[in-house]
């Protein structure tokens, strides 16, 4: 779903990417003006209870995540440092958001209530980061990770869908709620990742002899 919305704002966004090319602007300054919006949205807004501005500004800003992808390609610049830059920066970004939820609990929320939030964010902070650590690790080992029910833009999805249900009038212990089931599902997925590689792994050792090296078959 996320993978389908972000090639739809591509194409939505394809003009304004030719206004950037033709004025000069690399997809590299996009990615960053991108990923400080977002900084200072979710550690501005977010912490001072502004969640329903909040939740519009990093909409906005996560469809325009795809703005730089479309620069790239109008101006013929994709490549290795472009996905890299943008893998590193998304978790900057990812991790603002978090840290902002928490801080909204620990500020406006308060009593254990709060707590149970601020433990919550920082839950889905973390496993949120081990999930995409676990793909990349993966990766540069030659296995393919690419698994799990809670991927990057399922977890904006629930943060944002969360600080606009806030927004609209829903108690912040559903949002807590919403966090906690975020971070379980960010465990399930790593559980996941883990046990795809371990059969990547264990398929590879099956066609070659330890001892020898030598294939298994006769």
């Amino acid at each position: 779903m996320i993978a389908r919305l972000r090639g739809l704002a591509g194409r939505v966004f394809d003009p304004l990417a030719g206004l950037l090319v033709r004025l000069g602007v690399s997809a590299d300054a996009v990615t960053i003006a991108a990923t400080l919006g977002v900084v200072v949205v979710a550690l501005w807004l977010l912490p001072t209870g502004h969640l329903l501005a909040g939740a519009i500004a990093l909409t906005v800003l996560a469809l325009g995540d795809a703005l730089d992808g479309a620069v790239a390609r109008k101006a013929g610049s994709s490549g290795p440092w472009g996905a890299f830059l943008d893998s590193t920066l998304d978790r900057l970004a990812d991790g603002a958001i978090f840290t902002g939820l928490a801080g909204y609990f620990w500020i406006q929320v308060g009593g254990l209530e709060g707590a149970y939030g601020v433990v919550a964010a920082l839950a889905s902070l973390v496993l949120g980061f081990l999930v995409s650590y676990a793909r990349a690790r993966a990766g540069s080992l030659g296995f393919d990770a690419n698994v799990g029910i809670a991927e990057r833009g399922e977890r904006l999805v629930v943060a944002i869908v969360g600080c606009y249900l806030v927004g609209f009038g829903m108690a912040p212990v559903g949002l807590a709620v919403l966090l906690g089931l975020l971070a379980f599902a960010s465990a399930v997925t790593v559980v996941q990742r883990m046990a795809v590689v371990r059969r990547q792994v264990r398929a590879t050792r099956t066609d070659t002899d330890p001892a020898t090296g030598a294939g298994g078959a006769a």
